[in-house]
């Protein structure tokens, strides 16, 4: 996120900036949305500046959305990601690849000090593939099939990923929507 924000005009801090700051919020919410304003308003409350968060998962049509709003905590939250997909490539492994459909979303909301939040959101379509790949990324990159590409997410380098990712286009939305809110367009 930090390094996507970058070129906003605008300085760019983490939690990790404020190490006076204990930030510990639960994803107790039911959509990704929900979980994102959780934490930005947390992180509102405990800077005192306008601030962004995002939830994001995976979204497998052939497992009914799973693992969805829980892609961290699929298989338990401390169950190491290649274990996860391991998992889920057992479970699809006699698909069909018109069956093998999937999507990563992601939801980002801006929360400012005074009570304001803004949504943007990105969707990035793809399949299942039938391995892992990359070495790129994190989470589920790895098996995750562009076929317009004939890549895996986990193949691409950050700055190509960027540009396509359900991550980076909910950021370009978040890119205009902060330099509205501080005045920055022209």
């Amino acid at each position: 996120m930090q390094t996507i924000l970058a070129n906003s005009g605008l300085e760019v801090c983490t939690i990790a900036d404020f190490p006076h700051v204990d930030f510990e919020v639960e994803e107790t919410g039911c959509t990704y949305a929900e979980n994102s304003e959780f934490k930005a308003v947390a992180a509102v409350s405990l800077t005192g500046m306008v601030s962004v968060a995002d939830d994001a998962g995976l979204e497998i049509d052939a497992l009914g959305g799973q693992p969805g709003v829980y892609s961290k905590r699929f298989l338990g939250e401390h169950t190491p990601f290649p274990e996860k997909m391991h998992r889920i490539l057992h479970l699809l492994k006699d698909t069909p690849i018109e069956e093998r459909k999937c999507r990563f979303i992601c939801a980002v909301v801006i929360a400012t000090p005074d009570g304001k939040k803004i949504l943007c959101d990105g969707v990035c379509e793809g399949i299942v593939g039938w391995e892992m790949k990359g070495e790129y990324g994190f989470g589920y990159d790895p098996i995750f099939y562009l076929p317009d590409l004939g890549k895996y997410m986990a193949e691409l380098p950050p700055e190509k990923k960027h540009l396509i990712s359900h991550r980076g286009k909910a950021l370009a939305k978040v890119k205009v929507a902060l330099a509205e809110l501080f005045g920055l367009m022209s």
